[in-house]
């Protein structure tokens, strides 16, 4: 499995985690959010229906009926209830197993000392488990530049 770490400099997870989902669903893979808590989930659920004046990306929580029906389910739980390929793990949210997945993305805030050193732990089990693992960091312009 492929796993990326994307370290946000420059923008705030609300703005950077939408785009990435849209080039997932353009990959034609449904996705799996992950969040440490039910609050930042809502949070983000609302995000998803506003980030931009011109679209919104369809999406359900697994608070709601039917997550297997959604192409991008927002979870606090480890479970796959989407047959999601690809999972984003937000703010140092910790995987359960990831058999299933084509993708994982870490991404961490790296202005939240918490969030960067769950993010070192977890690139260290990722490598163990032997999956294939890389760095993205933004630049000043936020874009992502691979340096690992």
């Amino acid at each position: 499995m492929e796993v990326l770490f994307y370290h946000l400099t420059e923008s705030t997870l609300e703005e950077a985690l939408p785009p990435l989902v849209e080039k997932s669903l353009d990959r034609g893979w449904r996705v799996a959010i992950q969040t440490v808590s039910e609050e930042r989930r809502d949070a983000l659920d609302a995000r998803l229906w506003t980030y931009r004046d011109d679209s919104f990306l369809a999406h359900a929580s697994d608070r709601e009926a039917h997550p297997e029906e959604q192409p991008v389910l927002l979870t606090t739980g480890t479970g796959s209830a989407n047959g999601a390929k690809i999972r984003f793990l937000v703010e140092g949210a910790e995987p359960g197993s990831m058999e299933g997945y084509d993708r994982a993305v870490f991404m961490f805030d790296g202005h939240d000392t918490a969030q960067v050193e769950a993010a070192r732990a977890q690139w260290k089990a990722m490598k163990a488990a032997g999956h294939t693992v890389t760095y993205w960091q933004q630049g000043p312009d936020r874009r992502w530049e691979r340096k690992g």
